[in-house]
This record gives structure tokens, sequence and C-alpha cells, in this order.
């Protein structure tokens, strides 16, 4: 029986709210946090918080159905990879959701969710220019 299985409709469609929380899913797990409205955003935590606890089991089967909402085998790998073992010795809750107020235009009400103690992975290119910015610090202070 289905008894308390109701999900939020978000007025849309059952295709259109599958697409539209993947899409949030892939934007939250590429950019650590989003500014969305307070509805979607409570959607979406439950999504987002499945997929972490896929990342967690890391097994193949689990990365597949990881796959089914992300799309992208490079977020799938950086879920798996990299999100889901900061959370290891968490059992849940790994998303926060912060409201912010009102949209202007349409006075929606507006919500940050991200991810509680997350550290971002950083880029290739960042940490080269980082490393140029440490190594002439060095060299004006030798100078």
């Amino acid at each position: 029986m289905r008894h308390q299985k109701r999900v939020p409709k978000l007025g849309r469609t059952a295709s259109h709210r599958k697409a539209l929380l993947s899409n949030l899913a892939i934007q939250l797990i590429k950019h650590g946090r989003i500014k969305t409205t307070d509805a979607k955003a409570k959607a979406l935590r439950s999504v987002v918080e499945r997929l972490v606890t896929y990342g967690k089991k890391g097994t193949v089967h689990h990365r597949r159905l990881a796959y089914r909402v992300l799309k992208d085998r490079k977020l799938v790998k950086l879920l798996f990879d990299h999100i889901a073992p900061q959370y290891a010795s968490r059992d849940g809750g790994y998303t926060r959701i912060v409201k912010l107020g009102y949209r202007d235009n349409d006075s929606a009400p507006i919500s940050l969710i991200e991810f509680v103690d997350y550290k971002m992975p950083e880029d290739k290119e960042s940490k080269k220019a980082k490393e140029k910015k440490t190594k002439s610090k060095e060299k004006e202070k030798v100078a």
C-alpha cells in the first residue's frame, strides 16, 4: 500500500518534476550550494540526501542508480569520490536549507540549499594559480 507516499507536486507533471529535480541536484553537486524557492529546496533535499547515501554505499549498483538522476559520469565520480566520503560518519542530514527572504518580482520565498560542512574540491587551475601566488610572495620576501 502507498500510505504516506505523497510527493510535492510543484505544479508540474511527473516527467517535468523529475527533470527539474534532476537538474537542481546536478547544480547542487556541481556548486555545493544553490538558491531556489522554498518548495523546490524542500523537494530537492530528499533527492540529494538519497544520492549521498548511494555514494556512501559505493557499489556499482548504487553508481548506476545515481547516474539515472545525474546523467553525467564526472558528477557521479565527484559524488562518490569527494562528497560522500566527507559524510561517512554522519547518519543523515547532509543538506541545510536557509531561508533568504522573498524574490522581488513575484514575492516567492527564496532559500539557499547547501551541503553541511562541505569543502569544495579545488580545480587544477585554481591550484596552479595559488602556487604561483605563493611563489611570487616568496620571491618578494627574498628580494
